[in-house]
């Protein structure tokens, strides 16, 4: 495999490369020929140019690009507009295919049969690079779909920009297809003896608290910590909602979980509400912090991974790198995690919308990553070639920045371990560690509402009512403590009889020795179970001071539209008719 590159100036120059590209197949074995061109303007007669002189030199090779946020060759940001590189394939059993098809929110569903049909009369294929246009998408059913093909195929690439991170459009183009600013290009690679290897860089960390995303709608993020999500970036890092939000925000994006791995995703505008337009659904309920870049640790992790790259010994490198990565270093530092690659191999690529990598059988889009992808034909060699950040020292202190950031994650995480403790012990009783009265209360009501508002939806919820028999004897003949020794250990007997039960079942103290406990979604039967169980259980506890104690329980479910008095009421009856009834016993009302 041979990776050549060069910049378009003029018609002339690129004659000669082709030319000189020509000759040299006509000495050498070639199996496949693949131009990338890479343009970081959206000059579409100028692309639709050079894409025809390269087809008219090069009848049988194919060609695929995208328009750019800044294009890398040899390793480096190249300042000229139109960048090509010529992949050669030389292994005999080295295939390569481009196929363009249009992407839409209408045409998004096909595109995964049209796949599958491609690949089932193309067993060879081993990895499918996609050049995509995705601003104004959502690219969440895109990448799930592609999610279900073959596993052992590697999937990765980039989405088409512009000079202009403000600017909207974009275009992808390929051989026998037209720019497009509506579509995905795949470039079908397979063959014996390719081997393809992928790796993705972020670098960033959790900045601050952590935040719940409260309200989503798709790819809209409507609320964070029930406040318009725009909040955080205006209250904490000064930026309006202006027309310069979208390049303000890309080096502080979101992390979360997504599919098991770290995802960073920056919003791509803000609407007036204060809603943030993401490039993928992001769903509500799922915990995310703000994200920052610090160049100490992502010259680490960059090491880190070109040391494991050099171990392949790739042939040809592609890089696929956030627009977000070169506005935060600038032009010049942009370098300074690129250009290592650059000794292992040849390397070039692109400033992207957004980086797609297959992680396990997972397509994930992922934004300010550096995705590097290698590739190869044949066995691995031995001759492996050194790789080491050479204008960075990775060996001393960390940044002010990585100290600072540290420091405020740090205190952060302390200050809410405070608040949820002191949260804690708001809604909870001091001596049981259930939940109090009025926490209690509060839970039986929210079920009760629910349930009543839609009782053919919602289960009834139930209460269990329960109280210690001859209680006042035990304090007055034993004193308070063993009055507390016995009140945690019913509390211990609650919270494991109900255990066994559900995992929604909440337990309070209902004052002195009175406990309620709140059933959201079982059954009757599997309620009245609990609740002899309960009996049961602490019946045959023995106390080494007090000997043996009974409790009586009254048991009741909700009805529809009834008021939660009505329901706590009923249940409280219950209790006392079991206590009339001669204690240590159940009733259900």
């Amino acid at each position: 495999m041979k990776q050549i590159q060069f910049e378009y100036t003029d018609d002339a120059a690129l004659r000669q490369e082709l030319n000189r590209i020509d000759k040299w197949k006509i000495n050498h074995r070639v199996s496949a020929m693949l131009f990338h061109v890479f343009a970081d303007n959206l000059e579409a007669d100028k692309i639709r140019h050079v894409c025809s002189l390269i087809e008219f030199a090069l009848p049988e090779a194919y060609y695929v690009g995208c328009t750019t946020s800044g294009n890398v060759m040899d390793g480096r940001l190249n300042k000229a507009h139109i960048t090509i590189t010529c992949t050669i394939f030389d292994d005999p059993d080295s295939k390569v295919e481009v196929v363009q098809m249009p992407l839409t929110e209408q045409t998004e569903p096909l595109i995964l049969g049209n796949i599958d049909k491609l690949l089932s009369e193309r067993p060879w294929v081993k990895a499918i690079e996609m050049l995509v246009t995705i601003r104004g998408l959502s690219m969440t059913d895109f990448c799930g779909d592609l999610s279900k093909i073959k596993e052992d195929i590697k999937l990765f690439g980039g989405g088409a920009f512009s000079d202009n991170i403000n600017e909207v459009a974009s275009f992808v183009y390929s051989s026998g297809s037209d720019c497009s600013d509506h579509a995905v290009v795949f470039t079908l690679m397979g063959g014996e003896n390719l081997s393809v290897y992928s790796e993705w860089v972020t670098g960033w960390r959790p900045l601050g608290r952590k935040l719940k995303i409260t309200k989503a709608d798709h790819a809209l993020l409507q609320e964070l910590d029930h406040k318009p999500a725009f909040d955080i970036y205006y209250k904490y890092l000064n930026i309006a909602n202006d027309d310069d939000f979208f390049k303000h925000t890309l080096e502080f994006p979101f992390m979360y979980k997504h599919n098991g791995i770290d995802i960073l995703r920056a919003p791509t505008a803000c609407t007036p509400d204060g809603s943030l337009v993401m490039t993928a659904d992001i769903e509500e309920g799922v915990e995310t912090y703000m994200a920052y870049g610090d160049p100490w640790t992502i010259l680490q992790q960059v090491n880190e991974t070109g040391l494991r790259l050099a171990e392949f010994e790739p042939q040809s490198i592609f890089l696929y790198s956030c627009a977000a990565r070169r506005a935060f270093w600038g032009d010049e530092g942009s370098n300074r995690e690129t250009s290592p690659f650059q000794d292992i191999a040849p390397t070039s690529g692109f400033y992207t919308s957004g980086e797609f990598m297959r992680t396990g059988s997972m397509l994930n889009q992922h934004n300010v990553t550096l995705l590097v992808t290698a590739m190869r034909e044949g066995p691995v060699t031995g001759n492996m070639h050194n790789f080491r950040i050479k204008d960075h020292s990775l060996d001393g202190q960390a940044s002010l920045v990585n100290r600072l950031a540290n420091f405020v994650h740090a205190a952060t995480e302390e200050l809410e371990s405070t608040i949820a403790m002191l949260e804690l012990s708001s809604i909870t009783d001091g001596l049981t560690k259930l939940y109090n009265r009025s926490e209690i209360q509060h839970r039986i009501t929210a079920a009760n509402t629910k349930y009543s508002e839609s009782p053919d939806k919602v289960p009834a919820p139930s209460l269990i009512m329960l109280d210690i028999d001859d209680f006042k004897k035990v304090n007055d003949t034993y004193g308070h403590h063993e009055g507390d020794v016995v009140i945690r250990k019913i509390a211990d007997i609650m919270r494991e009889e109900c255990a066994k039960t559900a995992d929604d079942i909440s337990i309070g103290r209902w004052g002195g020795e009175e406990f309620m406990i709140l059933i959201p979604s079982e059954d009757k039967e599997t309620v009245n179970k609990l609740a002899e169980n309960l009996r049961a259980a602490f019946k045959s506890e023995n106390f080494e001071v007090s000997g043996n104690h009974t409790i009586s329980v009254g048991v009741t479910t909700a009805l529809a539209g009834e008021h939660v008095d009505a329901f706590c009421m009923r249940v409280d009856s219950a209790l006392y008719e079991a206590k009339g009834a001669g204690k240590d016993c159940v009733v259900i009302k």
